[in-house]
């Protein structure tokens, strides 16, 4: 019987940031940018005078100048004290000043602001874990390990009631915005090893991953293994493009390190899986795509596509960015795989591609991303 190994991203489960509410474009990706930014700037030891100007600028951007909360973000100042506030707008005398002259002055940061995800699109989300059906399933932005599981033991059954995936996995990464990348296993299967790549550095001496890219290894009925790298690599969604290639590209450059790592430890099953955020000709992937042996299960001659190429939204070429890659002893083994697009709303009327039929808005959907797999005969 095959193994089937997939990926989804599910975009959260419960509760999203309501600045990522929509398409990745306008206002969400300045407040998202702001965001990043200024809590990387409240964690540096001094702050000099260019770094509390610039702290002042992305609060504003944030609407927390004057006030705590705003509609999109909000400052946590647990102990001791940021800023000071004085005067008054109506007056024309308000000022803002940051007052803390390091991070050992104060306890605090700035949170998004998180808001409900819409009933129905959790349970389509689930609809479409179910209906995939896959053994393995790497899972991208997930809030949190408690969350993804209360999500599949509750919504993703047997017909007798029992949990589909009774082994879920996530460990949380580096992104404070609750979407971290995790692992489900079906009963036939185990989670036999994990190991965190959280803190892994580069030669730039800066942390790779912003979230994690964490090695599973899935046990075989055979008694044989599959490691999974499960990723989600930097949105091209906000922040100076630039720097975003960069990242993406240091990423793609670490994760082929690893997994040429793993195969020289005489690691033959290896997984790659997840939304890497960017298309195959693309610079940024080349060293991970073109770099290794890894061959994206979507190239396989049993491979059932549509005629979109894509992963993403309306799934034109330009939106293929999630993955399935395989170690060249999988990619022989491999029998078949597919996308799987019936939670996603095509279009402005959600009618370029089919659909579940309880889906009658663009918010009922269960992500914009298709689910991806490749079917494996290891077991």
């Amino acid at each position: 019987m095959p193994v089937r190994v997939g990926a989804y991203n599910v975009e959260n489960l419960f509760e999203r940031p309501r600045a990522m509410h929509g398409p990745m474009s306008g206002g969400g990706n300045e407040v998202l940018a702001a965001h990043a930014r200024v809590n990387a700037l409240l964690g540096e030891e001094v702050y000099t005078a260019a770094v509390r100007a610039e702290v002042l600028e992305h609060l504003e951007t944030l609407g927390l100048l004057r006030s705590d909360g705003a509609e999109l973000a909000v400052l946590r100042q647990v102990r001791g004290r940021l800023l000071r506030r004085t005067g008054s707008l109506a007056a024309g005398t308000a000022r803002t000043e940051v007052v803390a002259t390091g991070r050992g002055d104060w306890i605090g940061w700035v949170d998004l602001v998180k808001e409900r995800v819409d009933e129905l699109a959790t349970a389509h989300a689930a609809r479409v874990i179910a209906d995939v059906d896959a053994d393995v399933l790497a899972v991208v932005e997930a809030e949190s390990r408690i969350a993804l599981k209360h999500f599949t033991d509750a919504g993703v059954v047997t017909r007798t009631g029992k949990p589909l995936y009774p082994h879920v996995m996530l460990i949380d990464g580096n992104d404070d915005r609750g979407i971290d990348v995790g692992l489900l296993t079906t009963r036939r299967l185990g989670i036999g090893g994990i190991r965190s790549h959280v803190d892994d550095r580069d030669s730039t001496g800066r942390v790779v991953f912003g979230r994690d890219c964490p090695e599973y290894v899935v046990q075989l009925p055979s008694g044989a293994t599959i490691t999974v790298l499960v990723n989600h690599f930097k949105s091209k969604g906000y922040g100076v493009q630039a720097d975003s290639d960069a990242t993406r590209r240091r990423q793609a450059r670490h994760v082929a390190e690893i997994y040429r790592r793993l195969r020289a430890g005489g690691q033959e099953n290896v997984v790659v899986a997840g939304d890497l955020n960017d298309t195959p000709d693309s610079a940024p992937l080349r060293p991970l795509l073109e770099g290794t042996d890894l061959r994206d299960v979507s190239e396989h001659p049993t491979f059932a596509g549509d005629d979109r190429p894509g992963t993403y939204g309306n799934g034109t070429a330009g939106q293929k960015i999630d993955y399935v890659l395989l170690s060249p002893a999988l990619f022989e083994r491999t029998v078949g795989g597919s996308v799987f697009r019936q939670g996603v709303w095509g279009g402005r009327n959600g009618t370029l591609f089919p659909h579940y039929d309880t889906m009658t808005s663009p918010v009922h959907a269960a992500s914009d991303h298709a689910a991806l797999y490749a079917d494996l005969d290891v077991a």
